[in-house]
């Protein structure tokens, strides 16, 4: 975890030398990775990207038939294409928060150090409980050893878990 908030600080950092005035860094999680960019200057409680940083941040590109990766693509509303595509000057910018909110995904943002995390779409969250698998994690025991759940394939296996909150 603390190699993580470290990349996340240093991504923040470099954003802020790259950025020119009129933008915002941003570090974007998305499919568990970090992508630091520079997001539109513009206040707005979506995150406006460019559609370079749309592809290197997520790997979707935006194609006729709609936002697509690889053989899957969402079509765009055509009624609601300014939603999520907007032409500033010579660069076009799309609505990453409001293509989230059109397939089902979670955002969360942290608004003072520029940090949006996406989770999983609502079409891949389901999908542990269909196959009655557990995904594999691993954590440490109270004495700091770490263990995998796969570790213990095959035997019952107790999960306590507890939050302060």
């Amino acid at each position: 975890m603390l190699r993580l908030l470290t990349f996340a600080s240093t991504a923040i950092l470099l954003a802020i030398v790259t950025t020119r005035a009129a933008d915002r860094p941003a570090v974007v999680v998305y499919d568990g990775r970090l992508t630091p960019l520079v997001t539109s200057g513009e206040a707005s409680k979506d995150l406006w990207i460019t559609m370079k940083d749309l592809k290197r941040a997520t790997g979707f590109v935006v194609k006729p038939q709609g936002v697509c990766r690889d053989e899957l693509c969402f079509p765009l509303p055509a009624k609601r294409k300014a939603d999520f595509i907007s032409k500033r000057g010579a660069e076009t910018w799309f609505n990453l928060t409001s293509f989230a909110a059109l397939v089902k995904q979670p955002v969360a943002r942290d608004e003072k150090n520029g940090v949006w995390y996406f989770g999983k779409r609502e079409d891949e969250r389901g999908s542990y409980l269909a196959s009655l698998k557990a995904p594999n994690f691993t954590l440490p025991d109270i004495n700091g050893k770490m263990h995998s759940l796969a570790d213990y394939r095959g035997k019952k296996v107790l999960l306590v878990t507890w939050a302060s909150w």
